[in-house]
């Protein structure tokens, strides 16, 4: 997918980029490259791949009308190079958007991205999601979620609900059909207070396989959820 084809894509979908913006996917691929050298934040370097694979992923919550450009609180768990949350920012810069991720490294990364990109309302922390999310100032204070493919749906759950709004929902991006997941996800989100409300399967441009799977919180997650660090993916729910 070429920068035009990406624009052309959004355009479908009623989004008009800005020049501003379109520099902003332009310098982010540049930073992207230039900093993959120094730590490993991807394997997909080739342009065509990053703006397909990397920026049009990130964006189907756009895409699919799960997000709009307004002012909500979004928390990014593992996003690594900032994907999805950060083209979401240059694409709506109304969000607010705050990433956790637990290799400092990335976080200088993001941090150095931001400045370059000139993005508002954006904010870094490096730690783990179960320790943030016992955390006062982080836990219950989030409208939304975003998750791409970082866990399977019952250790996600407990990584993310904690840190929801009651009604706040989580997004999890998924590289394929969930069916499975979700079904062994049933006790978790019984626990932890969410139910699904909405999963369905598509394809990137090129015919990759994808699915937006969304959780919504109906009550307070229990006090004992997250676990310590590490207990999510060794003792799912």
């Amino acid at each position: 997918m070429t920068p035009e084809e990406f624009y052309d894509a959004l355009a479908e979908k009623n989004i008009t980029l800005s020049q501003f913006q379109k520099q902003q996917f332009e310098d982010y691929f540049h930073f992207l490259i230039e900093w993959n050298e120094k730590i490993n934040l991807t394997t997909i370097t080739e342009k065509k791949e990053v703006y397909l694979k990397h920026f049009f992923d990130s964006i189907a919550p756009i895409l699919f009308d799960f997000l709009s450009n307004k002012p909500i609180t979004l928390l990014d768990i593992g996003a690594g190079a900032g994907f999805p949350s950060l083209p979401i920012k240059i694409i709506f810069p109304d969000i607010q958007v705050t990433i956790i991720d637990s290799l400092n490294k990335r976080i200088q990364f993001l941090t150095l991205l931001a400045e370059k990109l000139q993005l508002k309302s954006v904010s870094f922390y490096h730690g783990r999601a179960e320790d943030f999310g016992q955390n006062k100032a982080f836990r219950g204070q989030f409208d939304v979620v975003t998750a791409r493919a970082v866990a399977r749906m019952s250790v996600l759950s407990e990584l993310t609900l904690p840190f929801l709004k009651i009604n706040g929902q989580v997004i999890a991006l998924k590289a394929s059909a969930i069916e499975e997941e979700l079904s062994d996800a049933k006790n978790a989100l019984t626990t932890l207070f969410a139910k699904v409300t909405e999963s369905f399967d598509y394809q990137l441009p090129n015919g990759d396989p994808r699915n937006i799977t969304l959780l919504t919180k109906t009550k307070e997650t229990p006090n004992r959820f997250p676990r310590k660090a590490g207990v999510p993916n060794k003792k799912p729910l």
